[in-house]
């Protein structure tokens, strides 16, 4: 499974990793450090090995990173390898709250990127 992500989406894709590789679940997580140059190849040559992708975005999902590198991986030969759709993982599609509790509620969480992998894997959950 290629998970790909930046800034403190890295640290959520990483907690799920862990959680993922005790369930048996590999994980390449990469962090894509830079959104403008695009590490294309990195990511390209990951799902080619993973036949998988996830992405994982603290944005709406709407023109995100997540719809781009969608689109990368689509418009890529990447495209002839993978095993599923790429899945996105994205904060909630709606204004950020102002308190404590809602925001948590409205940001992902390593048990989102968790069920996102499952659902790519056709495992259930």
């Amino acid at each position: 499974m290629t998970i790909v992500s930046y800034s403190k989406g890295v640290a959520t894709s990483l907690e799920a990793a862990d959680a993922l590789a005790a369930l048996g679940v590999s994980c390449e997580v990469i962090n894509i450090r830079t959104l403008r140059p695009l590490d294309r190849k990195t990511i390209i040559d990951s799902v080619v090995k993973t036949n998988r992708l996830v992405t994982v975005e603290e944005g709406w999902p709407a023109c995100g990173i997540g719809a781009e590198l969608g689109a990368c991986i689509y418009e890529s030969e990447a495209f002839n390898y993978l095993d599923a759709p790429v899945e996105r993982v994205t904060g909630a599609d709606i204004p950020m709250p102002y308190a404590a509790n809602l925001e948590k509620d409205a940001i992902p969480i390593a048990q989102n990127v968790v069920n996102a992998v499952q659902k790519v894997c056709y495992r259930s959950g």
